[in-house]
């Protein structure tokens, strides 16, 4: 890869060969894991002879990542084939293009189930009047399809709100209280979830990608289909969660309790579960490849 914003990239995902430039991997969303890898900050793994960058990832839909990536449009594809597309961008951290991914699939199941789009009872710039005070509370109120990104609404109450496609992405939200919401299909994108309360709470199909989930509480939680890829766990309260097709891919689960936590289908590879609670956890059905296990308690673990 030569030098400068317009140069030439080559590269082998996967084994399939692609050719690009620096520009079209970094300009269109300057946050995520590809403009990391060629801006220069992070150092690739490169065939000295061929001149290709290698990334060790499936390259069937590559093309897609690197078409929106020229022109902003999600692709036109299968039902069946939107889940794999939405794996690979959690996997670059392409933000826009996994809230654009969420937009088509939600837009789909409103359709087939004639479901008129809600509309939040507050704006953006009510909630920011309100967290000019102490002891925010939004219990129960209906917030859906907010852009709340980037706030400082830590220690707000938002039990029992609706909370659904809400965007808290990069939002602080240390200790902040999600008890029993409903915020299917919510972005919280490299968002600070430290000490939150999620007891109870409906998070299918969330974002939760890059966020920092540290002694997070999500006891009882539904966690289905949502994504934790990247996601930092460590000493997190999962038990009884529903982490049914989760992918929690390269997420840091260290010492976290997952005592009865529903695990079938879920993607665990390459993620951090040394000194973790999995006693008699069913691991049958869960990607553990390249997983650390070290001082992990699998007593009774079915395997």
């Amino acid at each position: 890869m030569s030098s400068g914003s317009d140069s030439l990239v080559r590269l082998n995902i996967g084994g399939k060969k692609f050719c690009t430039t620096v520009d079209t991997l970094t300009q269109r969303d300057p946050d995520s894991m590809l403009a990391t890898m060629f801006s220069g900050r992070q150092t690739m793994l490169q065939d000295p002879e061929k001149g290709f960058a290698f990334v060790d990832r499936d390259g069937k839909h590559f093309r897609h990542i690197l078409n929106w990536l020229r022109d902003g449009v999600v692709p036109t594809l299968k039902d069946s084939e939107y889940p794999e597309l939405l794996r690979e961008a959690e996997y670059y951290q392409l933000l826009g293009l996994v809230t654009e991914i969420h937009a088509v699939l939600n837009g789909r199941k409103d359709d087939d189930a004639n479901i008129k789009t809600e509309v939040s009872e507050l704006t953006r710039t009510d909630i920011i009047k309100c967290i000019q005070f102490e002891r925010v509370r939004f219990r129960g109120v209906n917030l859906s399809g907010l852009d709340l990104s980037k706030l400082d609404l830590s220690f707000v109450d938002f039990s029992s709100a609706c909370l659904r496609n809400v965007f808290f992405s990069r939002a602080n939200l240390h200790s902040a209280k999600f008890r029993d919401v409903e915020a299917e299909g919510s972005n919280f994108h490299n968002a600070n979830l430290r000490e939150c309360e999620f007891m109870g709470a409906n998070l299918r199909g969330a974002l939760l990608a890059g966020a920092n989930l540290q002694s997070a509480n999500l006891q009882d939680a539904c966690l289905k289909d949502c994504s934790f890829c990247g996601a930092d766990l460590r000493s997190a309260h999962l038990q009884t969660a529903d982490l049914t097709n989760a992918n929690l891919e390269g997420a840091n689960l260290e010492g976290a309790n997952l005592k009865g936590a529903k695990l079938s289908g879920a993607n665990m590879q390459s993620a951090n579960l040394q000194r973790a609670y999995l006693r008699h956890v069913d691991l049958r059905d869960t990607h553990l490849l390249g997983a650390k296990l070290d001082g992990a308690n699998l007593l009774g673990a079915i395997r």
